[in-house]
Formats: C-alpha cells, structure tokens, sequence
C-alpha cells in the first residue's frame, strides 16, 4: 500500500461509523414525533372528561359550585407544561377553596397532575415543597372527609399516590435529561467524526500533493536534461541523440506508470496499481542509471539486506534518494557527480546522498519549492530528521536515519 492508499483506508474508516446511524435516528425519532398528537391536546382530555362528569352526575342545586370548583381545578392543566410552578400553585389555591366550600370533587386528581408536571420540570427541591404541600391537603381532607375510626387507610392510600405521582415525575425528568445527553453526545461524536474525516482528507491531499511533486519534478527534470543533450548532440552525433530520446520517451511512460499506480487508489477500475510494484530500494540502481543517462555520474552502495525493510519504507527511501538526486541535477553544473549510500539496520536505514557540486543559492534568493519540506515530512514520518546543507569539503549533502519500529509504516 503507498503512502496516498494508507491515509485513503484512513480517511474512509473514518467516514463510515456513527454519523449515519445517528442521523437515521435523529429522522426516526422526528418522524415519531410527527405522527404524535400535538401535547396540548392531550393535556385537554382530562379536563374535558372532568368537566363532562361534573355536568352529568351532580345534582342542580350543587352544580354551579361544582362546575366552577372543577374548572378551577381542571383548567389551569392546559398550560402545565409552559408553567408548571404555576399551573401547580392555581390548582392548589383552588384545592384550597374546594376544602373551605366542603365540596368532595374528582377533579381532585389534579392536584397529582400538576404534581407530577413539577417533579418532570423543576429540580428536587421545587418536587419536594410541591409534595409537602400535596401532602398537607392530604391530611387536612382526611381529617375533614374521612369515616370516624377509618383515617389511617385513605390516609395512606392518598399518600402512595402523592409519592408515586412526584417518584414518576422525577423519573421522567431523569429519563429526559438522560436521552438529552446521549443525543449531545451523538451529535458531538458525530461533529468530531466529520472534523476528523475532513482532516483526513487534507492529510491525504498533502501526501498525493508530495507523491506527484516528487514524481513529476524528477522525471521532468531528467527529461528536460535528456532533451538539452539530444539537441546538444543531433548534429555531431545522431546516435547518442537518437539513445537519448529513446530515454526521454522511456521516462515519460514511467511518470505516466508512476502516475497511474499512485492515483490508482482513487479509482476501484485503475489496473496499474496492482500490475507494478511500488518502487524501493532495489530499484534504486536503476534510478542511479537514470540520473547517469541524463547526466549526473550516480555511484550507488547498498549496505545490508533490505528483505525485512517494509514496502512503505523502502518507497520513502525510493523518493528521498529521488527528490535529492533531483535537486541535484537541476540546481548543479555538468560534471558534477554524486553518491548515494544506504545502509540497512534491523531496526533502521540511514540514507546519505552527497554531490561534488557548487553550494545552492541561500533561502532568501532562491524560490520556495516542495522539495526539501516533503523530504522532512517523509523522514519525520518514520521518527528521523533530515539534515541537508552544504559539506565541509566542499559539495551538498542529504542525510536521516529512518526508524523502522517508531510506527511510521502506518502513518507514512
């Protein structure tokens, strides 16, 4: 797998998770939502079948003060959810007024109700006064309505029914702030997923960026030099000129194979990256004969076995000896020569690139190119820190070490 094709497994494991599912719930709940019922006609149902029962079981001589008791009860309901504190407290003044009248109602139970609507909507301390205070008019209508001898049982029932009406209000409240949470963090998930698919792939932009920069700078480079010595060449000796764009056509269908295999990782259809194997350390003849050809004498010495040194590494070592041997070449006079060393380790491969010719124009008078911040990248990807500069006896040198065990196969 290259470079490009790791971050791109990276980059689509990263897509596939959470958030879909996430979303696909987030719809179901909403389509559930919309085949509910709108709340406030729910919160209407227990009025109007109070009031309904108010008319048709009281007498007429009871029933204006009936009528108006239970709506004084049943009514302020409509509103409990936008005011619960306040629904609560109108229905107990009017709970109030019914006990002074001594009145027994059905309408009574909402008292629980709008109990139970502040144990869903206020904090523990709002449900426990509104318990206390149910629980007083508990007590004060047992004492007023209850069978001489018969206090404890009504009292008791009456007293479950308060606990459990604020116990599953409470609940609710519970169970709402829980699926709360869980959909905050479903959706801060799903944030993070998106932030790190979209880092993912600027990673992966970067790494076809430093793929393709190496690959076109190098092979425009030596066909650009091929070209100048055919032309130099056409006239004294056809021959060589004729070798050397034999060459440049050569390397031009190499850039394009090189082309093809790297970005063929973005297409399922693209045969060349499974035809041509990845370039590596053993190829590194052939690129030193290459240089050769377009004229930069190229020594190469490959100490070590490098059967154990991983695809990914040997690729990065490929592309280091490459981008500096191309730098080489272009920023060098004729006759200038290099030498490539590569010793391989069991745990590491130190690559060492040096050249015979003129220091390199200073930073500041030379354009800003990818070259050497690709190469820092590649080696640093691997725990090593290029160092390039220009050498004591004269010349320019590219040096690291690569740590084969530091991880970086599966970051490079």
């Amino acid at each position: 797998m290259t470079e490009a094709a790791a971050g791109a497994g990276r980059a689509h494991r990263v897509r596939r998770p959470g958030p879909g599912r996430a979303r696909w719930a987030r719809a179901a709940a909403a389509a559930r939502r919309g085949t509910r019922l709108p709340p406030l006609v729910w919160d209407s149902l227990l009025p109007a079948l109070l009031l309904v029962n108010v008319l048709t079981t009281h007498a007429p001589p009871d029933l204006p003060v009936s009528v108006a008791l239970t709506a004084a009860l049943a009514l302020p309901l409509l509103g409990r959810r936008r005011a619960p504190r306040t629904v609560f407290a109108a229905v107990t003044a009017a709970a109030f007024a019914q006990w002074l009248v001594g009145v027994q109602l059905p309408a009574d139970i909402a008292l629980l109700v709008a109990l139970f609507t502040v144990g869903a909507n206020s904090g523990r301390r709002g449900t426990l006064l509104a318990g206390a205070v149910v629980q007083a008019g508990v007590l004060l209508a047992c004492l007023r309505w209850a069978p001489e001898g018969a206090f404890l049982t009504p009292f008791v029932a009456l007293t479950a029914t308060v606990v459990a009406a604020a116990v599953l209000g409470v609940n609710l409240r519970t169970t709402r702030a829980y699926l709360a949470a869980v959909e905050e963090r479903a959706e801060r998930l799903e944030r993070e997923q998106e932030q790190q698919a979209r880092l993912a792939a600027a990673e992966e932009r970067t790494r076809i960026t430093r793929e393709m920069h190496d690959i076109v700078t190098h092979n425009l480079s030596v066909m650009v030099a091929l070209t100048d010595a055919a032309v130099y060449a056409q006239h004294r000796s056809p021959e060589r000129a004729t070798t050397a764009m034999l060459q440049i056509s050569e390397t031009g269908r190499q850039a394009l194979t090189d082309m093809r295999r790297s970005l063929g990782i973005l297409r399922t259809d693209e045969p060349d990256a499974e035809r041509h194997p990845l370039p590596g350390i053993a190829q590194l003849e052939a690129l030193a004969d290459q240089m050769c050809a377009a004229g930069l004498p190229t020594r190469l010495e490959v100490r070590g076995s490098h059967e154990h040194v991983p695809a990914t590494a040997q690729l990065t070592v490929y592309r280091l000896v490459q981008e500096a041997l191309t730098n080489t070449l272009k920023h060098t006079p004729a006759g200038t020569t290099a030498e490539v060393r590569i010793h391989c380790s069991t745990g590491a491969v130190t690559v060492d690139v040096t050249d015979s010719g003129p220091c390199p124009p200073p930073p500041a008078a030379a354009p800003p190119g990818h070259g050497l911040p690709g190469m820092r990248e590649r080696a640093a990807a691997y725990g090593g820190e290029l160092r390039a500069g220009p050498l004591p006896g004269g010349g320019w040198g590219v040096r690291t070490r690569l740590l084969l065990d530091s991880g970086g196969a599966a970051s490079a």
